[in-house]
């Protein structure tokens, strides 16, 4: 790996470049941590030699690492650190009034609540919950649930729906929903309710548990993420790695959206650190 530059810097995008004066990569990787100090992962083809990072925090400073990807061993890294206030300007008032107009200090919106989750049209193999969002609005939502072979799964929801139906559930089983509300980068609740599925397609029975929203401040708990590397990288998967340097988790949840721009959530169990996204 030869030397990282950043270039066309804006209040919420960088461009990398970098060189390789010998030989070649599998595939490169870009870490970074975000305004919030959450690390991020770009990875980028191995025939590429410049990447654009979106969605950054304008006046905001950031450092870049790049890997090299080689026969399953990582290389690296180069840095580099960029951000707005890097960038030349004979008129410093002037570039601050142009990162303020391309992005202007907005109020934060109020913290929305969930108070209740019920479950009714309760055939054999479906249930239909409601909720109800008496305050605020959130980006969406994420029903949790396992299965009757005791797998995790994972549900994700349009955050202007307040319903959902949950259906290819098994006959007789008691399932206990929990429901989340994701707003930015926090995730509200759980509210939850049980139902039991009948055995013919025209039971209605269900048993509603309301449980009171959590607060963002109480969502923390004794284990703690690491770091998440990708690696493994195909034109059509991805491997996922994490560590656990503290506690252990009842399961995980990775998030993304395809190339169509639609979510996608892939539940993994709790005892694994690894993932393979296809």
């Amino acid at each position: 790996l030869g030397d990282l530059v950043a270039s066309h810097i804006t209040p919420n995008s960088v461009q990398l470049e970098w060189s390789i004066p010998e030989g070649t990569f599998d595939s490169f990787m870009v870490q970074y941590k975000d305004a919030q100090g959450q690390p991020q992962v770009l990875p980028v083809d191995g025939d590429s030699r410049t990447v654009t990072v979106p969605e950054l925090s304008p006046s905001h400073h950031y450092k870049f690492n790049l890997y090299g990807m080689w026969e399953q061993k990582r290389v690296g890294p180069v840095s580099t650190d960029a951000g707005w206030s890097t960038v030349e300007c004979l008129y410093p008032e002037l570039c601050s009034f142009i990162a303020t107009a391309v992005e202007p200090e907005k109020q934060p919106p109020s913290k929305p609540r969930l108070v209740e989750l019920t479950a009714s049209h309760i055939t054999s193999d479906s249930v239909q919950l409601e909720w109800r969002v008496p305050e605020g609005t959130f980006d969406s939502f994420m029903v949790q649930y396992r299965d009757a072979q005791g797998q995790p799964h994972a549900l994700p929801v349009d955050g202007g729906s307040h319903t959902v139906t949950v259906s290819g559930l098994s006959p007789s089983h008691r399932y206990k929903f929990n429901l989340y509300g994701i707003w930015g980068r926090k995730r509200l609740g759980p509210v939850s309710t049980d139902a039991i599925t009948g055995e013919s397609r025209d039971a209605q029975y269900w048993t509603p548990i309301v449980s009171a929203a959590v607060e963002p401040e109480e969502l923390i708990s004794e284990p703690h993420l690491g770091e998440l590397m990708a690696s493994h990288i195909t034109a059509n998967s991805v491997q996922l790695d994490w560590s656990i340097p503290e506690g252990t988790f009842d399961s995980f949840v990775v998030q993304y959206k395809d190339a169509q721009g639609q979510p996608r959530v892939l539940p993994v169990d709790g005892g694994s650190r690894t993932v393979n996204v296809q």
